[in-house]
């Protein structure tokens, strides 16, 4: 059986695999204070074209979101998301955990619009409710679909222009930024919101989440933050090595260009096969709609979420390919479909 349920399946590249053990018997300061954490940090800098951020290294996605989060609101100001963010459905409810609400919006595609964001603000109008002050959207989404240029710039008017926190997910950044029609470059995410991370875990380390912080007030004082929730590693350098090799020669854009591909080869596949999807999307998450019957008999040779039910006889299922997703596994899949 093989498996489309999700892109973190499989280990790591082999280029991590070595450098981790070449370094292994190295002894080196510890949190985070290592010579491969700087270089990490100068790179990733280099790369977003600011070498005043702020650069953090986490474990895994929600590790970032809820210590981010929680550091940068106090404690009677919100979250807004979208009604199928991350932070809202899939992380046991962490953010809620920390004291602060989310308040959820039902969003067309899985992304937030100013629209959105203004309704969110004018159904919190006294001190009776939490004050909404950090937008959390996710790139790409959690349904697939991402973000263009001209709707993240426009999030980050109308966040600034309010006095609200942007914050992006980058879980599967890399997804997003080699969409095949994506405008979005590394840079523009640095220059538009005031946090975001670069998702390492889903696209070919072992582990690992970069942290970028811009914006100078949310700065102060976040080791802290990371130390008392438990994510500053003693063994820092084991992340940070990995962000050196997916980012020296851009190996990290290489492999999630493969996820994207061989997501679009299944979705043209499963296309030609006369199904339809739940949304259009052109990173590495696919959303088709197939019978209940076809299911019953698909589920014995791959494994796959179930999304949710279309109708009495229809299922909408994800199909999730990786840096590691192998061409003939794709083509199996089609052919399956096709008998």
């Amino acid at each position: 059986m093989y498996s489309f349920k999700n892109d973190y399946s499989e280990g790591a590249h082999e280029n991590i695999l070595k450098a981790m053990v070449n370094s292994n018997l190295e002894q080196t300061s510890g949190y985070g204070e290592d010579t491969y954490t700087e270089i990490a940090k100068k790179l990733l800098k280099e790369k977003i074209e600011d070498g005043t951020a702020d650069i953090h290294f986490f474990v895994g996605g929600t590790q970032v979101n809820l210590t981010a989060i929680s550091a940068f609101l106090r404690p009677h100001e919100a979250a807004v998301a979208a009604e199928i963010g991350h932070i809202n459905v899939h992380e046991t409810g962490a953010i809620e955990a920390t004291g602060h609400k989310v308040v959820a919006m039902k969003a067309q595609d899985g992304k937030l619009t100013p629209a959105l964001i203004e309704e969110a603000l004018d159904r919190h109008t006294d001190e009776h409710m939490v004050k909404p002050k950090l937008v959390y959207i996710s790139n790409s989404t959690e349904i697939g679909t991402h973000y263009n240029l001209k709707e993240l710039e426009g999030l980050s008017e109308f966040c600034k222009a309010h006095g609200l926190i942007l914050f992006m997910d980058g879980a599967r950044l890399g997804s997003a930024l080699t969409a095949h029609d994506n405008e979005i470059t590394l840079a523009d995410c640095a220059r538009l919101t005031d946090a975001f991370y670069i998702g390492g875990t889903k696209n070919g380390a072992l582990m690992g989440e970069a942290l970028v912080i811009t914006k100078e007030e949310l700065k102060a004082d976040f080791r802290f933050h990371i130390k008392q929730k438990g994510a500053l590693l003693a063994k820092g350098r084991l992340l940070a090595i990995q962000f050196i090799e997916l980012f020296k020669e851009d190996l990290f854009f290489d492999l999630a260009a493969h996820a994207n591909q061989m997501a679009n080869q299944l979705a043209e596949g499963i296309r030609a096969a006369g199904y339809s999807f739940l949304t259009e999307s052109v990173t590495n998450q696919v959303f088709p709609i197939f019978p209940d019957v076809l299911l019953e008999q698909l589920k014995e040779e791959f494994d796959f979420s179930f999304w949710e039910r279309k109708d009495e006889t229809h299922t909408v299922i994800r199909l999730v390919t990786s840096w590691a997703t192998k061409p003939e596994e794709v083509e199996r899949f089609i052919a399956f479909i096709n008998q």
